[in-house]
Order: structure tokens, then C-alpha cells, then sequence
């Protein structure tokens, strides 16, 4: 019997998820999901509110009920909270602090903010 598998394409990223500057690439919304659930996400008390709209809109998401575009930007968000690098969004960022200057990421601000109300089930 064949498995019929789907995935939820987004724009590729590079999360630094394996500790400093080790980075692993996501494709799929479904990505995004499996490295909020894996046991190399940085504790859930770092920010327990945005670990949580990650995860849900992902599954959302996952199911069409939501566009990938956010729960992208939404994992993002969750990410940075946890003091990860997101590559290609914190590219300008990082060349700015290795000159030693600080500057937040060129694109920040670009999505639809999500709300934590709006997350709340």
C-alpha cells in the first residue's frame, strides 16, 4: 500500500537550530513544525507564548487553514525569541554585527503581525 505524504512548501531557510552557527535548512511548513518539536529547540520557557503560535499556526498551516507565509514569519518570530539566527532573514544583522555595529534585519516588519489573542484556541 503507498503512503501518500504532502508537504506545505515555503520559502528555504537556514535555522541555526544545532547550536552556534550550525545551521539546518527548511523546506516545508512541516520542517518548521518538526524543529519546534525536536528536542534541539531551546527551552519552551525562553518565550512559552510564541513557542506556541509557532507551533499552532504550523499546524494550521499544515491543514490549508492558513497561509505558509505566516506561519513562517509566526516560527520566525519564535526563533528569534529564542535567541536562533534565521538565514537569509538575519543575513543583514549578522554582517552588521560582525562589523561591529548593531542593526536589526533588513526585511523585520514586512509580514502581518500575528497576535498572541489570535493564537489563543
Amino acid at each position: 500500500m503507498e503512503t501518500l505524504s504532502s508537504s506545505t512548501p515555503i520559502r528555504p531557510l537556514h535555522v541555526e537550530i544545532d547550536g552556534m552557527s550550525k545551521y539546518r535548512q527548511a523546506y516545508s511548513v512541516e520542517d518548521l513544525a518538526a524543529f519546534l518539536l525536536s528536542e534541539k529547540w531551546p527551552p519552551v520557557e525562553n518565550d512559552p507564548a510564541r513557542f506556541h503560535c509557532a507551533l499552532a499556526t504550523s499546524m494550521d498551516a499544515m491543514q490549508l487553514y492558513l497561509d505558509p507565509k505566516i506561519a513562517l514569519q509566526v516560527f520566525v518570530e519564535a526563533a528569534h525569541a529564542s535567541r536562533m539566527h534565521v538565514l537569509p532573514d538575519d543575513m543583514e544583522g549578522i554582517r552588521q554585527s560582525d562589523e561591529g555595529m548593531t542593526k536589526a534585519p533588513q526585511n523585520a516588519g514586512q509580514f502581518e503581525v500575528i497576535t498572541e489573542k489570535q493564537c489563543t484556541r
